[in-house]
């Protein structure tokens, strides 16, 4: 299952229509990432169901009290976690958010319960999934949780599978980089022209169908983590990561960036949030992981984006020229690219 000749919300359906019988649900979120990436808020996303109303009401509980279970949390859990109701503690995942706020937060989406699971392998993670039963459904089991586990490998698969089979160099043209304003609450202050354009394109016809509320919850969300990472970071503390997507042009045409940053050093003002196209050294490292490049691999793509020819490829790795042209070829058949032009033409702006 792919996105290629496929509408985006009947493989939304699909995915969750695949996933009903190991786990019953009322609505999905699969998030992608790529290892290199890491979670924050993903690089592309389906959500099948999963309501306005509900994601509105957990960012103003996230802003107002915390994630109940940060996404990044989960790295240190062996098993899916239960949000607001959920009992996963049998499959060794806990529980999280069993505050009464949290709950309330569900309740006022119309929801009951969510179960969150992080996707990943011996090289990373790459991606989330999360299942929300609606209000009055029975919680999530440790049975849920272990059949949502052995889940994982395929979603990865299906993730790395739609990248993949998508576009390899830009198929819609570039817009300018814009720019968003969060204030110090959760809502949205400025939008530039730049950045409205890119919100249209996404909810547009000729984008990924995304809903239109859906790109200012995700500048919201990521603003939220710019705040958290900066507070953690106060004195020399383990935050201060770089609160970013980094979108394969699978879902958007092109290689889109987002990135937040707070206007003040302690993440208690605005965040500044800026959307553009990237290029070169920006998209190379989520490029490698999603086509699965080996370590030589990536360091001969590296110097010819940096517009070095084979020959002195083959000079600055201490390699011959032939071993170069076969590291090509394996260039060539994991890319799909039919030549180097072809290639390079994928880390354009």
């Amino acid at each position: 299952m792919t996105g290629r000749g496929i509408a985006a919300g009947e493989l939304r359906a699909a995915i969750s229509a695949a996933i009903r019988p190991w786990v019953g649900h009322d609505a999905l979120r699969l998030v992608g990432t790529s290892p290199a990436t890491g979670l924050g808020q993903g690089s592309f996303s389906f959500w099948h169901r999963y309501e306005e109303e509900l994601v509105r009401s957990l960012l103003a509980h996230r802003s107002a009290h915390g994630d109940p279970c940060r996404p990044s949390a989960l790295a240190d859990r062996p098993a899916p976690v239960g949000i607001a109701g959920g009992t996963a503690e049998g499959a060794g995942g806990g529980t999280a958010g069993e505050s009464a706020g949290a709950r309330t937060a569900f309740v006022a989406g119309g929801a009951a319960a969510e179960l969150r699971l992080l996707l990943r392998d011996g090289h990373g993670v790459w991606g989330l999934l999360g299942l929300v039963r609606a209000e009055g459904s029975r919680p999530f089991s440790a049975d849920d949780a272990r059949r949502a586990v052995r889940l994982g490998p395929a979603l990865i698969a299906l993730l790395r599978r739609h990248v993949t089979a998508g576009p390899l160099a830009p198929t819609v043209p570039p817009l300018p980089a814009g720019l968003v304003i969060v204030a110090e609450g959760q809502g949205i202050r400025t939008v530039t022209p730049q950045a409205r354009a890119w919100f249209d394109r996404m909810s547009g016809p000729d984008g990924p169908g995304t809903p239109g509320w859906l790109m200012p919850a995700l500048v919201t969300a990521l603003a939220l983590d710019a705040r958290e990472n900066a507070r953690e970071n106060v004195g020399g503390g383990p935050g201060g990561g770089r609160p970013f997507v980094c979108a394969p042009p699978a879902g958007f045409g092109r290689w889109l960036m987002i990135e937040a940053q707070p206007l003040d050093a302690a993440g208690e003002g605005e965040v500044a949030v800026v959307i553009q196209s990237p290029a070169g050294a920006l998209v190379l490292p989520s490029f490698c992981d999603w086509y699965g490049l080996t370590p030589r691999e990536r360091q001969v793509l590296e110097l010819l984006c940096r517009g070095a020819a084979p020959k002195q490829v083959a000079r600055v790795l201490g390699v011959s020229a032939h071993t170069v042209h076969d590291h090509l070829k394996a260039l060539f058949r994991k890319t799909g690219a039919g030549g180097r032009d072809e290639l390079m033409a994928a880390f354009t702006a």
